[in-house]
């Protein structure tokens, strides 16, 4: 194989120190490579002095494996004086038997010498900033809807059946119920009148709900978790102001995705965030979709395919799509939701999900790049494309159920 840098480095990074690898050309033979593997610190003095010995050693290329967070820190100042890739794990796999840290460095200096790893996508600081507050943000939101089943299942404890009444035990309802409950009122009734809005049409059943054995060992646990929900909810509320602020220069990105059904603002900003907005660094809809994780994997062998599952992509934006899909099937007469009902029949539920979301990020890739809003194609696009197959389908239907059907053009005279 052609050798594209003579001299090429490889690291194994752990949380203490990193194996580094050095490939250089041999002083006594010819056309052969030597290797110098050393241990370096992961403190930034340890980093900054690696840096330095790689400029010394004329390194043109620095091979990283993303190792959890640890690749951080070498990554960053590395990448300030050298050609620094990062790598995935999974692509770089060494064979199995002789495994150490040290013949995974060589591995690595190896490969990056000879051009076959692929860099993995490392965004800029801005751009780095910006998925810290939306990926802290999520999990704060998870972390909120977390509360909100432990205190259902705390009132499961007690009795109380407010859950199975009110569909938010955490709205306007549901809070002035359990603050009730914490300062010691337990008549059923007198819970039930704090009901608002829609849900005083149910107060016998809420009567009934609310009668339980509420303890004070139950107010405590209840007392610590409000203040705990109420805790994560003003820290979401400072996120999405920093976030507001950080997404101005990607606005108008933000619009557009704006435009696509089951896509909010709290989704386009996790999108814009993990993709950076510039489609540039993505060769095709199709590259990015891969990358995202909602493509169906190749698996061949002998001819058959054996195994179509989705591979593992960026978990954030998964999560930011499935939510996107989950609302674009909810919204009528739209082409999202014909694509997803067309396919639940003979593929399932879950695989219409994940050929929504496909279609989302597809048209996600298509609108950054060419700078236009989404198109909305409508619930009949199927029907308007291929109308004889969907006339066969209804003919088909209507003779299982009995019925001998004959058709006439509309305008026609009988």
């Amino acid at each position: 194989m052609d050798v594209l840098h003579e001299r090429c480095a490889g690291a194994d990074i752990s949380k203490k120190d990193a194996k580094v690898c050095v490939r250089a050309p041999s002083t006594k033979r010819r056309g052969s490579f030597t290797t110098e593997t050393t241990t370096w610190g992961s403190t930034t003095n340890a980093v900054l002095a690696l840096r330095d010995h790689l400029l010394a050693a004329e390194v043109t290329l620095m091979v990283i494996e993303a190792t959890s967070d640890y690749w951080k820190p070498f990554y960053y100042l590395l990448a300030e004086d050298l050609d620094v890739i990062l790598v995935n794990a999974r692509q770089v796999k060494n064979l199995p038997g002789r495994k150490t840290d040290v013949s995974d460095a060589a591995w690595l200096a190896q490969l990056g010498a000879h051009g076959l790893v692929r860099p993995s996508f490392v965004p800029d600081q801005p751009v780095r900033e910006l998925r810290d507050l939306t990926r802290a943000r999520t999990q704060l939101t998870r972390e909120r809807g977390q509360i909100v089943q432990r205190l259902e299942k705390l009132l499961e404890d007690t009795g109380i059946k407010l859950a199975a009444v009110a569909s938010d035990i955490m709205g306007v309802s549901g809070r002035a119920t359990l603050e009730a409950l914490v300062s010691g009122e337990r008549e059923p009734q007198t819970l039930a009148e704090l009901a608002r809005r829609k849900l005083r049409n149910k107060i016998p059943e809420l009567t009934e709900a609310l009668t339980g054995r509420f303890r004070d060992h139950h107010a405590l646990l209840v007392r610590l978790h409000l203040d705990h929900y109420d805790q994560l909810t003003d820290s979401v509320g400072q996120l999405d102001a920093r976030i507001e602020e950080a997404m101005a220069p990607f606005r108008p990105a933000l619009d557009l995705l704006d435009t696509i059904p089951g896509i909010n603002h709290a989704v386009a900003e996790v999108i814009i965030a993990e993709t950076g907005g510039d489609m540039a660094r993505f060769a095709s809809a199709r590259h990015l979709a891969s990358w995202a994780g909602v493509c169906p994997g190749h698996h061949e062998s002998a001819g058959r395919t054996e195994n179509t599952k989705v591979h593992p992509g960026n978990p954030y934006l998964k999560g930011a799509l499935g939510l996107a899909a989950f609302g674009a099937v909810r919204t009528k007469d739209t082409y999202l939701q014909a694509r997803y009902k067309r396919l639940t029949a003979r593929r399932g539920p879950l695989r219409a999900l994940v050929a929504v979301e496909h279609s989302i990020i597809t048209a996600t890739w298509h609108m950054l790049t060419d700078n236009v809003t989404y198109r909305e194609l409508g619930g009949a696009y199927f029907t308007q494309r291929d109308p004889e197959r969907a006339t066969r389908r209804a003919i088909n239907a209507l003779n299982q159920l009995g019925y001998t059907v004959t058709l006439n053009p509309r305008g026609a005279t009988a």
